[in-house]
């Protein structure tokens, strides 16, 4: 829950705004203001004060006890010009609140702890949990010491500035081990617990048994990511209230599912219970990964038998692909969706023209991968390779990557063993419609008239079902030196359908600085003024010219009453 608190009725008026777009995460809290910071503090995650930034500091100073648990802070101030994160900036997630008020009310994020200010994510905020040396090691990484990355699993992680060797390290690992001097440990979500349980099976003891596996198998609890189980025991309460005490989900398997996993201890048990010869150790396996922990059960103080199993498996890393679309090139046109994925990235793969696009958003110690025109199947290969490996890698195309860009020959190559995310950006099409007026107001299609692979053949088909359909077309990769006859074939197979005097836009790098663009006809195009840089759109029989607009209306209704 988020609180919100103000003293004026400047400050009620943003508080408002902010009510009105939480409706569900935020409470106002009214009367003095000192009550309402010291309730607010005490029962809300994160606080926001249309507050002066120096009464709020005296103000929750006393209240403050632990960064770890604190809420976060953030001041706006009267006039709603800036949102200042003023506490718990990472665990407290007040620099993301502080964005996001930002948005809301028109007004400048003010952050200010040190990664955030140079780019670089603070070793608490990359989502796993972390133990000992954060704040020297992170000064470490700042003051541009060697500090050494010791991944014993190899987890997708954001960008870090790390070096082969250092006094200071990084250790990525789930095994029980203490952190040495000037050194952190980053626990990953690797371990998956699966759980059998009788049933009334009481959660400390099953939470016992869990905890004691992992114990003497010299893993750390807080790299569980889950515990799974069969679907017959969802709602178990032991297993249910044992998840629920470390924080973890329950997945859940029907028992024909599990039956099929291959185990080393099978029983008849419950096989007869609940129809498979396993859970605990096929419900670990059934995601695949290695069985470190076989089944094992739980023991009672009472010497009666055991209400519980379990069985731990370490899941393989599963590395990131986010197939990234820059939009047409502008900066204002890129999405934020977009800029996150780049800076989450710690792998970049791209054509080298685009990489020099966004090179200056990409956090330190992003590693580049970069070729030339021609490697689109290179670039694909590449970056599916390193997110096998266990990196977050971004692969990015112009306009959207799924258009005439790299998430078709990428995700050819990728298999279920990686996470991909599409991003989505503006395409050409969309940029250049923009600009010309809204000449795809209606049924329109995008058609590349390049034939390196594509066959003329089949391309031409394509226009001739276009016109004979009378849908506006945009052609992408219109001409080039080498193709100069395609464009002048694809206009005359437009014209056996459409009248010479429609209207056709040519709009060259849309978006950037030397953006251009033209009105002309049909008949009046000449294919020798377009390049590969050229996006050309061809209006349909409806289409019209309108006070020096290309505009295709959405309907032909309203035009043929208006004649």
């Amino acid at each position: 829950m988020i609180g919100l608190i103000s003293a004026t009725a400047a400050g009620a008026a943003g508080r408002d705004r902010l009510a009105a777009a939480w409706p569900t995460r935020a409470r106002v809290y009214d009367g003095s203001v000192g009550d309402a910071v010291r309730r607010a503090f005490a029962e809300c995650e994160q606080v926001v004060c249309f507050l002066a930034t120096g009464a709020v500091v005296r103000l929750i100073a006393p209240l403050l006890g632990d960064k770890a648990s604190d809420p976060g802070v953030v001041c706006v101030d009267e006039a709603g010009r800036f949102a200042v994160s003023l506490v718990g900036g990472h665990a407290g997630g007040a620099n993301e609140l502080a964005c996001e008020v930002g948005e809301l009310l028109g007004a400048e994020p003010v952050v200010t702890t040190a990664t955030d200010s140079v780019g670089m994510p603070g070793l608490d905020t990359l989502g796993f949990p972390v133990e000992g040396d954060v704040a020297g090691v992170t000064r470490a990484l700042l003051d541009g010491e060697p500090v050494a990355l010791h991944a014993e699993l190899a987890w997708p992680l954001p960008p870090l500035p790390v070096a082969s060797g250092g006094v200071h390290a990084i250790r990525v690992t789930d095994r029980l081990v203490p952190p040495a001097d000037q050194n952190v440990v980053l626990r990953p979500p690797s371990l998956v617990v699966g759980v059998g349980a009788s049933k009334g099976a009481p959660v400390d003891e099953v939470l016992d048994l869990v905890q004691g596996a992992l114990l003497d198998a010299g893993l750390s609890v807080k790299s569980v990511a889950g515990f799974a189980t069969v679907d017959a025991k969802a709602q178990e309460p032991g297993i249910v209230g044992a998840a629920e005490r470390l924080g973890v989900p329950v997945v859940t398997y029907s028992a024909e599912e599990l039956a099929k996993v291959d185990v080393p201890n099978p029983s008849d048990a419950p096989l007869a219970a609940v129809g498979t010869p396993s859970v605990a150790e096929a419900a670990a396996l059934a995601g695949g990964g290695e069985l470190l922990v076989p089944k094992r059960k739980s023991v009672r103080a009472d010497g009666r038998p055991a209400m519980a199993t379990c069985a731990v498996v370490r899941r393989a890393a599963r590395g990131r692909l986010a197939v990234v679309g820059l939009g047409p090139g502008a900066r204002d046109l890129l999405t934020p969706r977009a800029k996150a994925e780049l800076r989450r990235a710690s792998v970049l793969v791209g054509l080298d023209q685009y990489v020099d696009q966004i090179r200056d958003l990409l956090r330190p110690g992003t590693r580049v991968l970069e070729s030339g025109l021609g490697a689109e199947e290179e670039r694909a290969r590449t970056a599916v390779e390193e997110a096998r490996r266990g990196q977050a890698v971004a692969l990015i195309g112009s306009g959207d990557a799924g258009v005439y860009a790299m998430a078709s020959p990428a995700l050819a190559e990728a298999s279920d063993d990686i996470d991909v995310v599409g991003v989505p950006g503006v395409t050409a099409a969309l940029a250049a419609g923009a600009i010309l007026g809204a000449p795809l107001g209606h049924d329109h299609v995008s058609i590349s008239l390049s034939d390196l692979h594509t066959p003329w053949e089949v391309i031409e088909r394509r226009v001739r079902a276009a016109a004979e359909a009378d849908i506006v077309v945009t052609f992408y990769n219109p001409r080039s030196r080498g193709r100069d006859w395609q464009l002048p074939k694809a206009l005359a197979v437009l014209a056996e359908h459409r009248e010479p005097t429609t209207p056709v836009g040519v709009v060259r790098n849309a978006s950037r600085p030397d953006e251009s663009s033209r009105l002309t006809t049909l008949s009046g195009l000449d294919p020798a003024t377009v390049d590969m840089m050229t996006v050309v759109t061809v209006g349909n029989t409806a289409t019209r010219e309108i006070a020096g607009r290309m505009v295709t209306p959405r309907g032909y209704r309203w035009q043929e009453e208006a004649k």
